[in-house]
């Protein structure tokens, strides 16, 4: 029996305070609501939407602060990422703005990234992505993704995919506030059926991206 009861508004509220506490002495304080309200039904989300789409990461709180003018130590949203291979998965996030659902291409190698746009370039493979990101995009994705300025070098300006050439990664997201569904066990059906029309993208990229 799934022990998904909803992600508690308390969760979104827990992020509103903490973009305005961030700092370990508030964090510790709080630590014990952050599993109960964000923690632990993120990881029984991903656990009831395993069967589906495979096993779920629920990502650390912690920021990687090393290299970055931001010191401030935690991440202001609770990202889970059901990966279907390096990089290329589905993803749910949490944060003070409210449910975050998407998936697709994170991430790229150069191998990767080298079949991806001969893919993009080959007329079959390349208009079935082109009809793919059409179609999430009309059923109210946003299409994202590092992108660069131009045509990468080796195609022509004029290609009639350019705009799916310039992408480094390839992802769609929705951004869902707060709606009342969330915060019951309604929502995990609602996310896996998000998750299956973001399907055909994560699975043209896991075919035409991987090493």
């Amino acid at each position: 029996m799934s022990t998904f009861q909803g992600i508690p508004a308390g969760a979104f509220e827990f992020y509103a305070e903490l973009e305005d506490n961030n700092n370990r002495e508030w964090w510790l304080e709080h630590k014990d609501s952050y599993n109960a309200l964000v923690r632990d039904p993120v990881t029984a989300l991903l656990a009831e939407l395993e069967p589906r789409f495979g096993p779920g990461k629920v990502f650390r709180p912690n920021r990687d602060i090393r290299f970055s003018q931001d010191k401030s130590p935690y991440k202001t949203a609770q990202g889970g990422f059901a990966a279907t291979q390096e990089g290329v998965g589905y993803y749910v996030q949490v944060s003070a703005d409210g449910l975050l659902v998407g998936g697709g291409c994170h991430t790229s190698t150069p191998a990767q990234l080298v079949r991806f746009r001969n893919s993009v370039d080959a007329s079959s493979t390349g208009e079935a992505l082109r009809q793919i990101v059409d179609s999430v995009a009309a059923a109210g994705f946003a299409v994202e993704g590092e992108k660069l300025k131009t045509v990468p070098r080796g195609f022509d300006k004029d290609h009639p995919r350019a705009e799916l050439l310039k992408h480094k990664s390839l992802s769609a997201r929705v951004e869902l506030g707060e709606p009342d569904w969330v915060h019951s066990p309604e929502a995990a059906g609602k996310i896996s059926g998000m998750w299956d029309q973001l399907r055909p993208l994560v699975e043209w990229v896991g075919r035409h991206a991987s090493p």
